[in-house]
């Protein structure tokens, strides 16, 4: 090896030990650059050369500069935090609704549920007061607003998560757009297959949109020998090369609200997403608020229809003149339990009641329904055929389907008793509640303009209070259409079903929360910048730098002297 040779090998030790303290100074620098990713200087032994026998080593070379990053390890971030996004988007919307429910509060439907309740017992004390019964009228009032306002509150809720949905339709867009121009970019400055240097700027960015994009939707990653990334979203792909699918934000109807869902422009086809903020907030909107909100419906209708059962079949102090069905049917000449009744009423009997004022005479008459599946099945045309037959009373139906029955002298009131079929409820007839659900639930008019009509007696108008004491009691009265829970019994249930399941998701995320810290700390060891470390690195370097540049001078000044003999 002669001595040129000798200098060129200590020129490429300084020129590697320049390049090692600039990656190095370039770490520093970006010690707390967010998503920066430490590089590193892989170094390789220089080609040997043969003299005579001998092989003698030529020093150091570059081979490439390089991220330190663990592809595996970055994988499994962006599924953790997939996961993570989905299940404290599901956190968040339990809270609020917990937060709705307010069951610490006093203002809370269980309260509601007591006060009403109450407010019956007292008319058992005082059965002829009217503003014991205004009372009555009143909290039931509040409490059907409470309802009311607890079904609305969760539907804004829910209407908040939809716009969130909507909204994501444009930036996965951006972030899939960026994506595949990074990846051009990408490709031509590292020059393809035979890359030497990664394009340390530009693979810094793609990362940090990865993850950004990894936290609305559960994506699969896969590098090409390019350089470039192929990003999948369950079976379909969105980014390849230089182009991106597109997707867009559809409008779909459910429980009243236009719910969007983000489907690929190409194929119409619904974005297959299982985790993710997206996937959270979907879940959050159709299956936490959504489920709720049939829950709350049903519990609603539950209480409307039992209580209208038992108050429907008794009097109040006073008898109707005029009274109209609440609700219509699709058809006067179909059986009652199929012509689109919210409530379903059974076979069954209850009595007609027809008082004459002036002497106080009362007829009673029976009156049967017939829901067996037969021919001879209960219409409501057959039903009004009944009631116009009885004395006193005038019957027909009007042009939207309700009933109307009309006393045939102003001296002739009449009342309802002992109805063990529900059609009364179901129809409408003789109510404390109208509506059918949380939405629309609400006192009847006619009980807010004459409390009087109360229905607290059974044997007969004013006579007693024994129905009073079944409506007091239903509370916590066994209910056969609900396999024996009783009203406070199913609202105890739908409150304990929001703290369950809000327990359970709170610790779902706790566990995410961890795993995915613990990835990150992991993520941040591998490709982190340690200050320390780095400074070790660039006194080695510096050392390097300054044998190599005494090498140099050893070797000039042999030159000298072989110049001078």
């Amino acid at each position: 090896m002669s001595l040129f040779t000798s200098l060129q090998l200590a020129k490429n030790s300084l020129l590697v030990a320049q390049l090692g303290l600039q990656v190095t100074g370039n770490n520093i620098a970006n010690a707390h650059t967010p998503g920066y990713l430490r590089q590193e200087l892989i170094q390789t032994p220089a080609p040997t050369q043969k003299l005579g026998k001998l092989l003698i080593g030529l020093g150091v070379q570059v081979d490439r500069i390089q991220q330190a990053v663990d592809k595996f390890l970055e994988e499994r971030l962006r599924r953790a935090n997939s996961d993570l996004a989905s299940s404290q988007a599901q956190e968040k919307s339990y809270l609020e609704l917990e937060a709705l429910l307010g069951e610490l509060g006093e203002d809370d439907i269980s309260t509601g549920l007591t006060n009403f309740f109450n407010a019956i017992s007292d008319v058992l004390n005082q059965p002829e007061s009217v503003s014991v019964r205004n009372l009555v009228v009143l909290q039931g009032d509040a409490l059907a607003r409470q309802i009311q306002r607890l079904d609305q509150r969760v539907r804004e809720l829910r209407v908040g998560v939809n716009e969130r949905v909507l909204g994501f339709a444009d930036k996965i867009n951006g972030l899939l757009k960026d994506l595949a121009r990074l990846n051009v970019q990408i490709v031509a400055a590292e020059g393809g297959e035979s890359r030497r240097s990664d394009a340390v700027g530009l693979r810094d960015r793609r990362q940090k949109l990865l993850g950004e994009l990894s936290q609305i939707i559960d994506i699969t990653v896969a590098e090409q020998p390019s350089g470039s990334v192929t990003v999948y979203a369950g079976g379909d792909y969105l980014v390849t090369e230089g182009q991106f699918r597109q997707v867009k934000a559809d409008l779909d109807f459910d429980r009243g609200l236009s719910i969007a869902k983000i489907k690929l422009v190409d194929t119409d086809k619904e974005l297959d997403v299982s985790s993710g903020e997206l996937a959270g907030l979907v879940a959050a909107r159709d299956q936490v608020l959504g489920g709720f909100l049939d829950q709350l419906n049903s519990y609603a209708s539950t209480l409307i229809f039992e209580f209208n059962k038992v108050h429907s079949g008794g009097q109040g102090l006073t008898g109707f003149t005029q009274l109209a069905s609440d609700w219509a049917v699709t058809s006067s000449q179909k059986p009652l339990d199929q012509a689109g009744l919210p409530f379903t009423p059974t076979s069954g009997s209850f009595q007609v009641l027809v008082r004459d004022r002036q002497s106080g005479m009362v007829r009673s008459t029976e009156l049967f329904v017939d829901l067996s599946g037969l021919d001879t099945d209960t219409t409501l045309q057959s039903l009004a055929e009944a009631l116009d037959a009885i004395e006193g009373v005038s019957a027909t139906i009007d042009a939207t389907g309700r009933l109307v029955l009309t006393s045939e002298s102003s001296h002739l009131e009449f009342a309802f008793a002992d109805d063990t079929s529900g059609v009364l409820a179901a129809l409408g007839l003789n109510s404390f509640f109208a509506g059918s659900s949380a939405t629309d639930i609400a006192v009847h008019s006619i009980l807010k303009a004459d409390p009087g009509k109360f229905a607290a007696s059974r044997n007969g108008i004013g006579e007693d209070t024994e129905n009073g004491v079944l409506l007091a009691g239903l509370l916590e009265s066994p209910l056969g259409s609900q396999q024996g829970a009783s009203l406070a019994t199913l609202y105890r249930q739908l409150v304990d079903g929001v703290s369950q399941e809000a327990a359970i998701t709170r610790s779902v995320a706790e566990g995410f929360r961890v795993f995915q810290k613990s990835l990150e700390g992991q993520q941040l060891a591998t490709s982190g910048v340690s200050l320390d470390e780095e400074a070790v690195r660039m006194i080695a370097y510096q050392r390097v730098f300054q044998m190599s540049a005494r090498f140099i001078v050893s070797i000039s000044q042999i030159l000298d002297s072989l110049v001078n003999l």
